[in-house]
């Protein structure tokens, strides 16, 4: 039962970042890596987003649509690699914008 609510968040999830992301949308011609990084800034900036704004209305169209259950999955620890990842891609971000 557990297995299919992680199934339920995780569909959740890719559909709402396919409603906020064109480019997961259709089919991708890049490589893997890429297609992995392309997810993760699109996750990123999402979750940017959840933050900064206080009310985001592709969340709230989405949550009219989804029955929720029990036992949803709330947290998921970061490792230190992914850590260092994101800070890494957020700091490349950052200076392109200065440099811009």
């Amino acid at each position: 039962m557990k297995h299919a609510r992680a199934h339920n968040a995780i569909e959740r999830t890719f559909g709402l970042l396919k409603g906020r992301w064109g480019i997961l949308r259709s089919l991708s011609w890049y490589s893997i890596k890429i297609h992995n990084k392309i997810i993760s800034a699109c996750c990123l900036i999402h979750n940017f987003i959840r933050r900064e704004m206080e009310v985001d209305p592709l969340e709230i169209d989405v949550e009219e649509q989804v029955e929720y259950q029990q036992d949803n999955i709330d947290v998921v620890e970061s490792s230190q690699e992914w850590t260092t990842w994101r800070d890494e891609l957020a700091q490349s971000m950052w200076n392109a914008h200065l440099n811009n």
